[in-house]
């Protein structure tokens, strides 16, 4: 709901839940505390989709896939934008830490061949979100799975090594 409707009500979202607003009120004392635990739960399950898809250790052809499959999922769950929350710092910290994990992993598939040399700085790091953001949004209909297929296929035709 909120992915929708940002200025959604507490009202609105608990009925969307199915429970009473006070329900919701019992575990959060206002809407900006729901608001964080949200936001806090969504970069969580980032931080573990970068660990599960073994970035550093994984051969690079399955880290990539692994994470982007693990990405579609968070995006599917937790479809918010984490910018809202930049302001706090550890928030921002953690935000920044996921970044450099995955620009490290995307030189990693450079230097091993997976991606093209050449490319502008950050030109990768700029094209895998949005090409995540995009079939998490527009591609519903399939799972995680398929949809980091369309993804890796499309990064890599367009970015791959010749």
């Amino acid at each position: 709901m909120l992915a929708a409707d940002p200025g959604a009500s507490i009202a609105s979202i608990a009925a969307e839940a199915g429970v009473d607003r006070r329900t919701v009120y019992r575990r959060f004392a206002n809407r900006e505390d729901l608001l964080v635990a949200i936001y806090e739960a969504r970069l969580t399950a980032i931080e573990h989709a970068i660990e599960d898809a073994r970035l550093r250790e994984a051969p690079v052809a399955v880290a990539l896939h692994r994470y982007v499959e693990n990405i579609i999922a968070v995006n599917r769950t937790w479809p918010v934008d984490l910018t809202r929350m930049l302001a706090d710092d550890s928030v921002h910290a953690r935000r920044d830490a996921s970044i450099h994990e995955v620009d490290t992993f995307l030189q990693r598939a450079t230097d091993e061949g997976l991606l093209r040399t050449g490319l502008p700085d950050g030109w990768a790091s700029a094209l895998l979100p949005q090409l995540m953001h995009l079939v998490s949004r527009q591609l519903p209909e399939l799972s995680p799975g398929q949809a980091a297929d369309v993804v890796v296929d499309t990064l890599l035709n367009g970015l791959g090594a010749s």
